[in-house]
């Protein structure tokens, strides 16, 4: 049985779950590649439904817009497949992964800025943002920060900024 390699912009959200809009702001971000242009007879195939599978896996699973497009443009199709089919999911998200909602860790916002002497490891992401790592943190801890730089790292040298 052949399955369908064209969908429509309608038939692509709809098989994926989400909206046509969501699919162009996609498309925007270059999450998922743009279409060849035919008007309105533009057709989008099995790349731009894998992509989306996988997207939508990986936000289950509360891994944010960035760190998504970080993990699309390194991993090979293979991946994305596994992904996408639910069998799999890049080595670093375990961090994001939370049977629900309720689950997800909670960010506090503390009453003043870690010291700056010893003891700290600080990167100062953009003017006003910056990281913290405690000496002597577990290592979930320190692989989370150290994958939160990169991602950080990644998205501003891709706006140019760095």
């Amino acid at each position: 049985m052949k399955t369908k390699s064209e969908f429509k912009l309608a038939e692509l959200a709809e098989k994926v779950g989400t909206s046509p809009r969501t699919v162009r702001y996609y498309v925007q971000r270059g999450l998922v590649p743009k279409p060849d242009f035919r008007g309105p007879d533009t057709v989008y195939g099995e790349e731009h439904l894998l992509r989306l599978r996988a997207i939508r896996k990986l936000q289950e699973n509360f891994l944010p817009l960035d760190a998504i497009q970080v993990e699309l443009s390194r991993l090979p199709a293979e991946a994305l497949r596994k992904i996408a089919d639910g069998t799999e999911l890049p080595s670093g998200t375990k961090h994001w992964q939370h049977r629900s909602e309720a689950d997800a860790p909670t960010m506090r916002v503390l009453p003043h800025p870690p010291p700056r002497s010893t003891g700290w490891k600080r990167w100062e992401l953009l003017p006003g943002l910056e990281l913290h790592l405690r000496e002597g943190a577990d290592a979930q801890a320190r692989e989370m920060a150290e994958r939160l730089h990169a991602l950080a790292e990644d998205h501003l040298r891709q706006k140019g900024t760095r």
